[in-house]
């Protein structure tokens, strides 16, 4: 049996592998977030939520290296952000991923293949990448469409092969922003199964922005919550209720006192429904 996305054996779990120290990162001459403090051992699955505007692609973009912070540190492996030690281990799967251009002429199978092609795996055999690719293709339920080109997809299968690729790497770390926007149901469980699991057997860290609480809520290990700063961060059982969030983020309710809106309309409101069952064409 191959063993697939396995870059680095020497890491052992529960080892800090991400440290994130006093972060703050302006854009635009504005401050996006500050007082950033978290760390991040090996084997984690994190989700990362927060309204929109509150930093959480900021803080993933500075991780990654693209944006400069202002103040604070951040260590990858004890190193900066995009240094040798921490090129190739961090696969990225951004929210534009699947804006592909138009003129693109690539199957399936093709991408995720692309992922195998890294210096430290630049020699290694095709037989062996093309083992890697076509489980793969397999875990993200692509059989069907593996020999398509990419632009003919929906949304969903493209966001799919996309993560395919990410995973291809070999990436000890992979970080996504929105991953599951646009897939369906069944196959945004396969793929959360699918993430879960490489955690669990292949020492993986996963940080993962997502909108959808619901589903965070049910997948990962760990939360935690930016508006600006860390506003909560623990583990998902502890994640604070609807109504407690809203304190949390420092909402106040606009009434003193609940207020019910009787949904059942009285029968005198109800106005008769009729329809005309006239001739095709009247």
């Amino acid at each position: 049996m191959v063993n697939l996305l396995n870059f680095s054996d020497e890491i052992a779990c529960d080892t800090q592998v991400i440290n994130v120290t006093n972060l703050s990162v302006n854009r635009s001459g504005s401050e996006i977030i500050k007082d950033i403090n978290f760390s991040v051992s090996c084997g984690e699955f994190i989700g990362i939520v927060g309204p929109n505007g509150g930093g959480k692609t900021t803080l993933l973009l500075t991780m990654l290296g693209v944006l400069k912070h202002k103040t604070g540190k951040i260590e990858i492996y004890n190193s900066e952000p995009m240094s040798k030690k921490v090129i190739g281990r961090i696969g990225w799967v951004p929210q534009t991923a699947t804006n592909l251009p138009k003129n693109l002429r690539i199957t399936v199978r093709e991408l995720i293949n692309l992922g195998t092609l890294k210096r430290e795996t630049f020699f290694q055999s095709k037989q062996e990448n093309k083992k890697i690719t076509d489980k793969l293709i397999q875990d993200l339920g692509l059989e069907n469409v593996a020999d398509k080109m990419i632009l003919s997809l929906s949304g969903g299968q493209r966001q799919r092969a996309v993560i395919g690729k990410a995973l291809a790497s070999k990436a000890d770390i992979i970080i996504m922003d929105e991953p599951l926007v646009g897939v369906d149901r069944e196959s945004r469980n396969s793929i959360l199964r699918l993430l879960d699991d490489l955690c669990h057997n292949e020492n993986k860290t996963i940080l993962m922005v997502s909108h959808d609480l619901s589903t965070i809520r049910q997948t990962v290990h760990r939360m935690i919550y930016i508006e600006e700063t860390i506003k909560f961060d623990g583990a998902t059982s502890e994640f604070p209720e609807l109504s407690n969030l809203a304190e949390l983020r420092g909402i106040e309710p606009t009434h003193e006192k609940p207020y019910i809106i009787n949904l059942k309309p009285a029968q005198s409101d109800l106005a008769p429904i009729t329809f005309n069952l006239g001739k095709e064409g009247n």
